[in-house]
């Protein structure tokens, strides 16, 4: 290791965010500077009658808006806004984890070679079902929730066309900048990992796990990238992954059904600390869900994978005896 190591290391985590900086900025800046319109007072409106479905109230429909539209500091500043019970704060606590920030982070699967609607529907799916089922299985809850701590980050109302842009810029430019501070340190790692090559020695060890999932010890960075740092960080190393380990595409779509369901699980679970519900389940409930979900679409593919190829053999003998 020399100081090539940290050199590349820099340079690669550059470019990934460059890459990932160009769909973000715009993204971030449109639907910052859209959350201050009529538009989401428009879209509270529309999903407000759906919201009794999942046991939760009308107004409930902002912190969902908010949390897919923007982030899950801006849901949280809404709900604490809210007279809401201890049930209707677990369920949008459950329902944010698996769906957030969709835009932004269905723009940086597409990156990767992701189908955007695979992604969505995975994620908003799973937010329906586990809201669907709470609902219907928790039938206490009803006391009225008691919240703590206020996050810093709320859902300011900004006014004027100049102060909205402004603000949006605002925005963009931070998420862009917290992007680099994470995104550059950990590929300047993994480059001293190659170069010490512990990179095997880390794979190995997630191994088991991989197994567990079906799917090739390879993703091992990735996955660990995304459980710790979120679904962003995780596609900027599958990028590197993609051109330097050769991480085939059904890997590819397997690590990122995990990582939809159960991603950066410190700050996503740490985040609804004020909140005040228990932690633990809501932690298990995404971890648990990753790994059936994972698993099941894993079982499936292979499935299917070995009647395509028992056809192929079908195919190619019945050709070769009719040549004959």
């Amino acid at each position: 290791m020399n100081r090539n190591t940290f050199k590349q290391g820099l340079r690669t985590g550059l470019l990934t965010t460059w890459k990932l900086g160009r769909i973000i900025f715009p993204i971030t800046l449109f639907i910052t500077m859209l959350g201050q319109t009529v538009v989401m007072d428009w879209l509270v409106r529309v999903l407000s009658p759906f919201m009794n479905l999942i046991g939760l109230s009308g107004e409930a429909a902002i912190p969902v808006v908010l949390g897919n539209m923007l982030n899950l500091y801006a849901a949280i500043g809404a709900m604490l806004t809210m007279d809401l019970t201890v049930k209707e704060v677990f369920i949008l606590a459950v329902m944010l984890s698996f769906s957030h920030n969709l835009f932004v982070e269905s723009a940086v699967a597409k990156q990767v070679g992701l189908k955007i609607w695979v992604v969505l529907l995975v994620r908003i799916g799973l937010a329906l079902l586990s809201a669907w089922v709470i609902n219907l299985v928790w039938q206490g809850g009803g006391e009225r929730a008691s919240f703590g701590f206020v996050p810093s980050d709320g859902t300011e109302s900004i006014e004027g066309y100049g102060a909205i842009a402004l603000y949006g810029m605002e925005s963009a430019v931070i998420g862009i900048l917290q992007l680099a501070a994470i995104v550059i340190p950990i590929m300047i790692f993994i480059q001293v990992m190659k170069d010490l090559k512990w990179l095997p020695v880390f794979s190995k060890w997630m191994t088991p796990f991989t197994r567990m999932l079906g799917i090739h010890p390879n993703t091992s960075t990735t996955l660990a990238a995304g459980l710790t740092f979120g679904l962003a960080y995780g596609a900027g190393v599958m990028i590197q992954a993609v051109k330097e380990d050769g991480v085939k595409k059904k890997d590819l779509y397997l690590v990122f059904i995990f990582l939809v369901a159960c991603h950066a699980v410190v700050e996503d679970t740490l985040i609804f600390i004020p909140l005040g519900i228990p932690l633990w389940p809501l932690f298990l409930v995404r971890l648990v869900t990753a790994i059936l979900l994972t698993i099941a679409v894993a079982i499936v593919w292979n499935r299917l994978d070995k009647k395509r190829n028992a056809d192929e053999t079908s195919t190619a003998s019945t050709y070769s005896h009719s040549n004959n």
